[in-house]
C-alpha cells in the first residue's frame, strides 16, 4: 500500500520547477502581444500607456514575491504555489477578456497576475532547494534559470504562430494561453507533497520523514537530512527571535547586505528586460518595418537564453563568481557602448547595426548575471539575517525590473534608441565596478567563511 503512494522523485522536480516556466511565460507574453494591442487599441503614440501595460506585471510582483514568502512560512510551499496557479488562471483569463480600450483594467488585471509572478519567484527556489539533495542544490539557480527562460521561449513561440490572426485576436490569445500551463501546474502540484522543512516547522515530523523517502535512498541519509533540518529550524527560529529590520544595516551586517541587495538591482537596471519587453519595437524603430512583422526577433532572443543558461549550468563551479559576472557586465556594456559610438561617428551605418550588439548582449548576460545573481543572493546572506535580506533583495529586483519596463518607451520617445542603450551601458560599467570593490567572492565558502568575511569588514 506504502509502495502505491510513493512519489517519483522526478515528478516532484518537474513540477517543482514548473512554477519557473509560468513565470517566465508571463513575462515574455507581452513582447509578442503588444504590436498587436497598440494596433487593435491606437496606442502607437501612447508611451506611457504602453510602459504600464507591460510593466504592470512587474509592480504586482514587487508585492507577490514578499507576501508570498510570509504566507508559505504559514500555509506551506506547495499550498502557496497552488493560490499562485489559480492566480495564474485566473489572471490570464481576465487579460484575455479585456474590454476595448480598457487600458486602465488591462494594468489592474496585469498588477493581479503579477502578484502570482512575484510568488512564483520566491516560491520556487524555496521549495526545490528544500526538496533536492545537498550536492545538488549548487545547480538549481541553474535550473530554475532555464525553466524561467523556457518559458519566455515558449511564450514567444505561441506570439510567433498567432501572429497571423486579426489584431483583436491575436493579442487576447497570447495573452489567455497562459491559462494552460497554469492549469497543468495546478493538477501536477496536487500530487507533490510538501517540504519536508516545512513539515518539521510544524511539528509534522513522521510526514516530513515519509516524504524523504520519496527522494532520498537510504535510511541513513534520511535520518542525518531529518536531524540536520530540526537543527536548522531551531536556529532560524532563535534567528528570527533576535533579529529586526534595523540588523540589516547594523554594522556587523551592512557590507554583505549592501553586497546582495546591490547584485539584485544592478542585474535590472542594467537594463535586459528593455530587450526582453520590446525587441519587436526596437526593431521596428531601428528598421521602419511593422514590429508585428518581427516576431521572429523574440525567438533568437529566447533561443540564446535557453543556451546560455545551459552553458551556465556546466560550468557553474569551474570560474569563481566575481570573475564570471564582471567579465559579462563588461562585455554587456560595451555592447550598449559601441552602437552608439559608431552611429556618432559613421552616421550610415546599418540600423540593425544596434540588434546585433542586443544580442551579444543578451548571450553574455544569460550565463553572467541572469543566474549568478540568485546564487550570490543565495550565498552571501548569513543566517540570521536571511529571510528578511533574500525578500528585500528580490523587491528591489522587482523595482528595477518594473521601472525599466515603464520608462524604456518613455525614454525611446524622447531620445534616440541608441542614446537609451548608451545609458544602459553605463550603468553596466557601474555594476562591474560595484562588484569590484563591493561584493565578495562566494564559489567554494561555507556559508560561514562568507558570513566571517563580510562581518568582518
Amino acid at each position: 500500500m506504502e509502495k502505491e503512494k510513493k512519489i517519483p522523485s522526478g515528478f516532484i522536480y518537474f513540477f517543482g520547477s514548473f512554477g519557473g516556466i509560468l513565470f517566465g511565460y508571463d513575462i515574455g507574453v507581452m513582447t509578442g502581444a503588444l504590436p498587436f494591442l497598440q494596433i487593435d487599441w491606437g496606442l502607437q503614440n501612447s508611451a506611457g500607456v504602453i510602459g504600464w501595460i507591460t510593466s504592470a506585471v512587474m509592480f504586482g510582483a514587487i508585492f507577490g514575491g514578499a507576501i508570498a514568502g510570509q504566507l508559505s512560512d504559514r500555509l506551506g510551499r506547495r499550498r502557496m504555489i497552488l493560490i499562485s496557479a489559480l492566480i495564474f488562471v485566473v489572471g490570464s483569463l481576465l487579460s484575455g477578456v479585456s474590454p476595448h480600450n480598457g487600458a486602465i483594467y488591462l494594468i489592474i488585471v496585469r498588477i493581479f497576475l503579477g502578484t502570482a509572478v512575484g510568488a512564483a519567484s520566491a516560491l520556487v527556489p524555496a521549495y526545490m532547494s528544500e526538496m533536492a539533495p545537498a550536492k545538488f542544490r549548487g545547480q538549481l539557480s541553474g535550473l530554475n534559470q532555464t525553466m524561467i527562460v523556457s518559458g519566455m521561449l515558449l511564450s514567444y513561440i505561441i506570439d510567433f504562430l498567432l501572429k497571423d490572426l486579426p489584431e483583436h485576436w491575436a493579442w487576447r490569445l497570447m495573452l489567455g494561453l497562459a491559462a494552460v500551463p497554469a492549469l497543468i501546474l495546478y493538477f501536477g502540484v496536487l500530487k507533490l507533497p510538501e517540504s519536508p522543512r516545512f513539515l518539521v516547522r510544524t511539528g509534522h515530523e513522521d510526514e516530513a520523514r515519509k516524504v524523504l523517502t520519496y527522494i532520498r535512498k537510504d535510511d541513513t541519509e534520511i535520518d542525518k537530512e531529518l536531524s540536520d533540518i530540526k537543527e536548522t529550524a531551531k536556529d532560524e527560529k532563535n534567528a528570527a527571535v533576535s533579529t529586526s529590520w534595523a540588523t540589516l544595516f547594523s554594522g556587523k551586517y551592512r557590507y554583505l547586505v549592501i553586497a546582495g541587495i546591490g547584485v539584485a538591482a544592478f542585474q535590472q537596471f542594467q537594463g535586459a528586460n528593455a530587450i526582453f519587453y520590446y525587441i519587436p519595437l526596437i526593431v521596428e524603430k531601428a528598421t521602419g518595418n511593422a514590429a508585428s512583422s518581427a516576431l521572429m526577433w523574440p525567438i533568437i532572443q529566447g533561443v540564446i537564453l535557453v543556451l546560455g543558461s545551459l552553458l551556465y549550468i556546466a560550468i557553474a563551479d569551474r570560474f569563481n563568481r566575481r570573475t564570471l559576472i564582471m567579465m559579462g557586465g563588461t562585455v554587456m556594456g560595451l555592447s550598449f557602448l559601441l552602437p552608439a559610438i559608431i552611429n556618432w561617428m559613421m552616421p550610415n551605418t546599418s540600423p540593425m547595426m544596434i540588434v546585433v550588439f542586443l544580442c551579444i548582449y543578451v548571450a553574455f548576460y544569460s550565463f553572467t548575471w541572469a543566474p549568478l545573481t540568485w546564487v550570490i543572493v543565495g550565498e552571501i546572506f548569513p543566517l540570521a539575517i536571511r529571510g528578511r535580506a533574500s525578500g528585500l533583495a528580490s523587491s528591489f529586483n522587482w523595482i528595477g525590473s518594473w521601472l525599466v519596463g515603464l520608462l524604456f518607451p518613455l525614454m525611446t520617445a524622447a531620445m534616440p534608441q541608441e542614446a537609451v542603450f548608451a545609458i544602459f551601458g553605463i550603468i553596466c560599467i557601474f555594476g562591474v565596478i560595484f562588484t569590484k570593490f563591493c561584493v565578495p567572492e562566494t564559489r567554494g565558502r561555507s556559508l560561514e567563511e562568507i558570513e566571517e568575511q563580510g562581518t568582518g569588514k
